[in-house]
């Protein structure tokens, strides 16, 4: 089954951008001149007979294939089916990773050196980096000639300085098994404020900003002169301020109460931090924000308390990392949340109204679906909404890998 192509298409060489899950690949052929993607699909539930193949041309023409049973291996052959008609334009495979751990500071050409540091990262991401190396060794079978990146969510924050990286917790832990705070989010953190610096006419690297990265996974970032210089997510994804299904920070004594007082498992307690905290467990609803807009605006209790919570913590999480930077010249809102939810903005700004940023309340409204821009009013910080895009970011860092090696 292939996907037909103008021959305008046909002239443009482009990146694919690859994230395999354990259970999932999603795909994304974006030109290399361009941040707007030519065929984009995901294959949801591999594995299982109820596994399927969507994919969209542009933002018209759409197609679906079930692949009951398919395996990763199989799913990228109906990938490479799929976009044989693009095969000419392929550029490079760009595979986003989560974690690089200290080892991949930059986007890095994937050979087995690559591939057995990401091996050695695994035991910090077990639930995600070995289904993302399973879908680089796919990818590199299905597509042998073609140079393979690994982008990873860990190397923007790299740059952290010690004192922001390091838990007060005995050194051996640190030296020996790696644990530290990492940070997640990199490549959205760091195009967003790129974006903003472009936008503000300054430059990145000379230029400081506070970044809200809000969806279903939340983390906020100092960037200071192009770097990450503080971050809310640490060792793993689930520390820092509320998130969708995740609590954030808690006790970390928790664990312990839980076990004494409950007889809960580590694995029981882990699923509960992870998978029914966050807005879900204090709504008792739903993790999704525009749910619990509508029901609190119908008088959900719960939808009340899990946004007041929410956007509290969010603002403590941003007002801790302004003491990472030594001035400010913005704050960015990004993320499905950070970019349609007005009443969310300005439900934390509010709790930051010694930061010198004032929000304008027209402006706030009006920048929704996908609109970039600034939302403050004339003041020495500005507010900006800039929309993420992580696969332009990944197409970025492909061809700078690609530049540096030629």
């Amino acid at each position: 089954m292939t996907i037909p192509f103008s021959a305008a298409e046909a002239q443009t060489s482009a990146v694919l951008v690859i994230n395999a899950g354990s259970s999932s690949i999603k795909f994304a052929l974006i030109s290399c001149d361009s941040p707007q993607p030519i065929v984009r699909g995901e294959i949801e539930r591999l594995g299982s007979a109820e596994a399927t193949f969507n994919w969209r041309i542009a933002e018209d023409k759409q197609a679906e294939q079930i692949l009951a049973q398919a395996s990763h291996e199989q799913g990228f052959a109906a990938i490479v089916a799929c976009l044989a008609p693009y095969q000419s334009m392929l550029k490079a495979i760009g595979h986003r990773v989560v974690h690089g751990g200290e080892d991949l500071q930059n986007a890095a050409l994937i050979d087995a050196d690559c591939l057995a540091i990401l091996e050695a990262n695994s035991a910090l991401a077990p639930l995600h980096n070995p289904a993302n190396i399973a879908g680089i060794e796919a990818a590199m079978a299905a597509w042998p000639t073609l140079p393979h990146v690994a982008v990873c969510d860990t190397a923007f924050h790299q740059t952290l300085p010690e004192m922001a990286y390091r838990y007060a917790i005995p050194d051996a832990l640190y030296r020996d098994h790696g644990v530290r705070r990492y940070g997640f989010h990199g490549t959205s953190h760091r195009y967003v404020s790129e974006r903003a610096a472009e936008a503000a006419g300054l430059s990145h690297q000379n230029s400081s900003w506070l970044v809200a990265h809000l969806g279903n996974g939340v983390s906020t970032c100092a960037v200071h002169n192009g770097e990450s210089v503080d971050t809310s997510m640490g060792l793993t994804p689930l520390e820092g301020t509320v998130m969708g299904t995740r609590s954030g920070d808690v006790d970390p004594n928790l664990h312990g109460h839980l076990q004494r007082s409950l007889g809960w498992s580590l694995e029981r307690i882990d699923t509960m931090l992870n998978r029914e905290s966050g807005l879900l467990g204090l709504s008792g609803l739903s993790n999704d924000m525009r749910t619990l807009l509508e029901a609190r605006a119908n008088g959900h209790d719960g939808a009340r308390l899990a946004i007041a919570v929410f956007c509290y913590r969010l603002a403590k999480s941003l007002a801790a990392m302004r003491c990472a930077l030594p001035a400010l010249d913005g704050l960015i809102f990004t993320g499905g949340i950070g970019e349609h939810a007005p009443d969310i903005r300005r439900e934390t700004m509010a709790h930051l109204s010694w930061l010198g940023a004032t929000l304008d309340d027209e402006l706030n409204q009006q920048t929704v679906g996908g609109k970039s821009g600034h939302i403050s009013s004339s003041t020495s910080t500005a507010i900006w909404v800039i929309p993420t895009n992580e696969e332009r970011q990944i197409v970025l860092e492909t061809l700078a890998v690609l530049a540096a090696i030629h």
